[in-house]
């Protein structure tokens, strides 16, 4: 099983800083998680939990078609 993003931890601000947050159990930075699973450490709990519910690691990648040229009247 796999989810587009995980982003259900547990989170915690670092001291000092407004917008930089990390998470709660192996105190990785969230933009290195990056909305992975890979991004926990091995040994975080909630990287481990999923894990064991049958959650995979491994990214996802989702494909979005964007046509961003201009159209010509």
């Amino acid at each position: 099983m796999k989810k587009l993003f995980y982003i259900d931890y547990p989170q915690e601000r670092f001291e000092g800083h407004t917008h930089r947050y990390r998470c709660a159990l192996c105190k990785e930075e969230t933009t290195k998680i990056n909305g992975t699973l890979e991004g926990h450490l091995p040994s975080c709990q909630y990287r481990i939990d999923l894990e064991k519910a049958g959650f995979e690691p491994g990214q996802v990648v989702a494909h979005v078609e964007l046509n961003t040229s201009d159209e010509v009247d």
